[in-house]
């Protein structure tokens, strides 16, 4: 399914890397680590990783023009998935730290998550619910637990939202937009339905159209 799909796996200095390079491998994808202009034009998909706080991950997605390249390519119809907060980096802004302006390629904003009484952050396995269908997600059961590591939640419109997990409340922790696609969870680190997902983005990415 997967055959022929170029992944580009996006390095701004903050995101675990290697790990997520390694399951798409697993599941048979062609995947590669980098920020040259000239590869992400030439990728048949991109992943947009990250770990940390938003603002200092923003400004070094700008220092590097990542964020240009990033809304060129998904402009063009090339499928993007962010992971954990590059699930976050996708939409409007943040109040994280202050505040910070977003990508947007989704709308929305992301705020502190809604757990009075609950430990935060958030860290442990959790089922997720399907709010819709969608190729990312086709045959991975409805409550399948996924593994979160997070703080902050993105609030995106109702009708992008993907999936959804509990934590002191309902969050939106996967969405979708056309060709853009997040988690909030981590798929390289939720066993084979984490490899589930991540190969059916290869597909995804192998069905779209060739880049330029």
């Amino acid at each position: 399914m997967s055959e022929g799909a170029r992944i580009l796996i996006l390095d701004y200095g903050m995101g675990n890397l290697r790990s997520v390079e390694k399951a798409l491998e697993h599941v048979g994808a062609s995947a590669a680590i980098g920020s040259d202009p000239d590869v992400i034009g030439a990728a048949d998909g991109l992943i947009l990783p990250g770990v940390g706080a938003f603002p200092r991950a923003m400004e070094r997605i700008r220092a590097t023009g990542l964020d240009e390249l990033i809304a060129e390519r998904a402009a063009a119809g090339t499928p993007v998935l962010g992971i954990c907060l590059g699930l976050q980096l996708l939409f409007e802004g943040s109040e994280e730290l202050g505040g910070a302006e977003g990508l947007g390629l989704l709308p929305g904003t992301v705020t502190m998550l809604d757990a009075p009484g609950l430990k935060v952050p958030n860290i442990g396995w959790a089922p997720v619910r399907w709010e819709r269908d969608s190729r990312l997600v086709a045959g991975i059961p409805s409550e399948t637990p996924f593994y979160l590591v997070h703080s902050f939640v993105a609030r995106p419109a109702a009708e992008d939202a993907l999936g959804t997990a509990e934590y002191g409340e309902r969050f939106v922790c996967a969405a979708e937009r056309d060709n853009v696609y997040g988690v909030q969870f981590h798929p390289e680190k939720s066993s084979a339905a984490g490899l589930r997902l991540l190969a059916n983005f290869a597909g995804i990415c192998a069905k779209a159209p060739a880049a330029a």
